[in-house]
Formats: C-alpha cells, structure tokens, sequence
C-alpha cells in the first residue's frame, strides 16, 4: 500500500505541493485528476524522489522520502512520466532491456519481453531501429513496457493517453486494465475522464497543490460542484 501523508514539494523556493494526504491500496487503480498546473506530475515526481520533499511518503512501510529514485525503483515503484523520457538513439529492445530490474527475490518476473511484443506488436515490428524513429504513440507504448520490464509492484503514471490517437488510448486502457487484473497497483493521472473514471477505484482531485475531492468515482460523478470548481474549463 501507498500511504502519503502531510506532503509538501518545492521548485527552488516555489512551493508547490501543500500537505498532500493519499493512499493507493494493494491493487486498485487511483484517478488523479485536476486541470494543469495542479500539481499532479509534480506528485509523481515525489514519489520518485525527483523534487525536493518534506512529510511523509510510505511504500509496502518503508519511507521513501530522503532516498535516491533508483533506490525507490527497487523497491518496485515504477514510473512513466508525461515526457516518456526514452533512450530516442537506442533501439527498441535495448531500451526495454534498460528496464529490467535485478530481482532480489528468487521468483520468476511477471513479464518479458515476448509479453511486451505480444500486446504491441508495432514495438517487435521496430525491434531493431532506433526508438526515436518511431511515433509518439509508439514511443508511449515503450515507455510503458520500459517500466514494466522492471516487474513493478507500483505503476505511476503521468497522462499515458495524451496526444494519441484513440486507436492507441484504447490499447493503453486494455493494458491498464491487465496490470490491475495482475495485482499491480497503479496510480494514474490522466486527462480523459471517461477513460480514468472506467478504471479507477477511486478518484483524487488535485487543486492548487491540495488534494480538494478523494472518493469513489460514482461520488465524484454525482458532484457537480467538484467538478466545475476544479475540472472544467
């Protein structure tokens, strides 16, 4: 289980995330959602150690506040940032071989490579070329195999969906849905509601660096005063 409690977030000296409190329980999927500018990346960013963070972040009981993002890596947190961040010059399976994990338990990872090829098949098609070649679809679509290669047991996820076409968000929510089914708990942020609120146990709304709603999505559908205080535009 994911438990963040009374969690702030610094740029510099730009204070941006103010006493966060959440949790993401053994696997269930959390919609975070919230308008840009929220602070909903930069929450992910903490949870990988990437910003500067005071309060209170526990994984599975152990604090990751303070360690270094490849030490909380290890401890089977993965993360897909908006940015994708692939390797554009490395071939397709050499940026998904960067992702594998050294297990420090004798068990046998959840997936492999032939996992990934068998649910995108567009990646074994561009194996062997250079990732930056491909599109941004097919780059997303790595950068999600790239994580899971590292078997975590926590997904997060920054806006897997955006700019794609709604051939590929669908194959992005079929894989979503498989790694729920397969006991990884996920914590997503995502811009299409429809798509988020389909999945998701339970749904966060972020605004202004708060979390301002945290409820079942059948709670945030009935109320209409969240949604159009901190949702629409």
């Amino acid at each position: 289980m994911l438990h963040i409690e009374n969690l702030h977030a610094f740029y510099a000296k730009s204070h941006i995330l103010h006493g966060v409190s959440m949790t993401v329980e053994q696997g269930n999927m959390v919609a975070l959602l919230g308008r840009n500018g929220s602070g909903r990346s930069t929450l992910a960013k903490a949870i990988m150690g990437l910003v500067k963070t005071t309060g209170s972040i526990l994984w599975r009981g152990q604090q990751l506040v303070g360690k270094q993002t490849f030490e909380i890596a290890r401890q089977g947190v993965g993360y897909v940032p908006e940015s994708r961040d692939i390797f554009p010059t490395l071939t397709v399976e050499q940026n998904l071989m960067l992702g594998q994990r050294q297990m420090q338990i004798q068990r046998s990872p959840r997936w492999s490579m032939d996992d990934m090829y068998a649910m995108f098949p567009r990646l074994k098609s561009h194996q062997h070329q250079p990732a930056g070649v491909m599109s941004g679809g097919e780059q997303q679509m790595l950068a999600l195999c790239r994580t899971l290669m590292g078997d975590p047991n926590l997904l997060v996820v920054d806006e897997p969906t955006e700019g794609l076409a709604p051939k590929i968000v669908v194959q992005v929510g079929q894989l979503l849905q498989t790694l729920k089914a397969r006991g990884v708990s996920i914590l997503l942020m995502e811009q299409k509601l429809t798509l988020a609120l389909d999945m998701a146990d339970r749904c966060c709304v972020m605004g202004h660096g708060q979390i301002v709603f945290d409820g079942s999505p059948a709670a945030f559908c009935a109320d209409r005063h969240i949604r159009r205080e901190w949702l629409e535009v």
